[in-house]
């Protein structure tokens, strides 16, 4: 699986948050942690249905969208911009 296929965005999930594909972990959660100063292995832990994978995903998807400063960016346009980047 890719990264960005690691990320999803549903309406019918977490209020249409970005959130890690099969769960209902947003991907703010991740940046919040992580900005804590919490460590991969720590999250890991907490959240065993995770991987480094979908942490790195997490962050990535961050990146683009800071750096493309769109915030109502549909997932093919999002997939679109991902893919021709990365």
């Amino acid at each position: 699986m890719t990264l960005i296929n690691r990320i999803e965005i549903n309406p019918d999930i977490m209020l249409g948050k970005p959130v890690v594909r099969g769960t209902r972990i947003p991907v703010e959660l991740i940046l919040r942690k992580l900005s804590e100063r919490a460590s991969e292995a720590d999250f890991l832990d907490a959240f065993s249905q995770l991987t480094p994978e979908d942490i790195q995903a997490a962050i990535l998807y961050a990146e683009v969208m800071k750096d493309m400063k769109m915030k109502d960016l549909s997932r093919e346009k999002f997939r679109a911009i991902f893919l021709f980047l990365y």
